[in-house]
């Protein structure tokens, strides 16, 4: 089976990445794997916007390797639950198993697969909730502050964009005419109509 190794450390971290990256090699060797490429991150795990990272994704959508394995689940991801989900759901959309060398548990091959898989997922659910929850909440005090939410209303009347196409202009004209779009346009001359 050729593998995909992923290693990386927080550019925080005192640690060094060849600390991971040994174990894992021995791990791959030790089951007779083979070691397709090693993506290396030395930045924070709290984006997917990281080189290596981003060129795994691109290997695995290549079918390079069959496998990602990774220290832990921490060191793929720190961007929650919900993304971290979603990472794993495009390794395996690609075909790709994964394992994580400190959690067991944590691997598409075993037994648990679809235990981990159900609880990440509700674990990411709950956070979504959560995160609505706060959006609402902020809204609220917003909105208890006199802060309108939304977009602005328009201070064009529906009159306004009859007598301009009474006039003959069209639709784009008249958007031009008042500084609102096409849409707005035709949406107030259907009510004036």
């Amino acid at each position: 089976m050729k593998i995909g190794i992923y290693g990386r450390v927080s550019t925080r971290d005192k640690q060094e990445v060849e600390n991971q990256l040994v174990q894992l090699r021995e791990f791959a060797a030790k089951q007779g794997w083979t070691i397709s490429r090693e993506y290396v991150d030395r930045e924070t795990g709290a984006t997917s916007d990281r080189e290596q990272f981003q060129a795994m994704f691109a290997d695995a959508g290549r079918r390079k390797f069959d496998l990602l394995l990774f220290w832990s689940l921490d060191r793929l991801s720190r961007e929650g639950a919900l993304e971290t989900l979603q990472h794993l759901q495009r390794l395996t959309s690609c075909g790709i198993g994964y394992k994580s060398f400190t959690e067991q548990y944590l691997d598409s091959c075993g037994i648990f697969k679809d235990a981990v898989i159900g609880i990440l997922a509700v674990i990411a659910k709950q956070e979504r909730v959560r995160l609505s929850e706060r959006t609402k909440a902020g809204l609220a005090i917003a909105r208890s502050r006199g802060r309108q939410i939304g977009r602005p209303r328009l201070k064009v009347r529906s009159s306004e964009v009859a007598n301009l196409k009474a006039r003959g202009l069209s639709q784009r004209a008249i958007g031009r005419e008042l500084g609102i779009s096409e849409g707005s346009v035709r949406r107030l001359a259907s009510t004036a109509a």
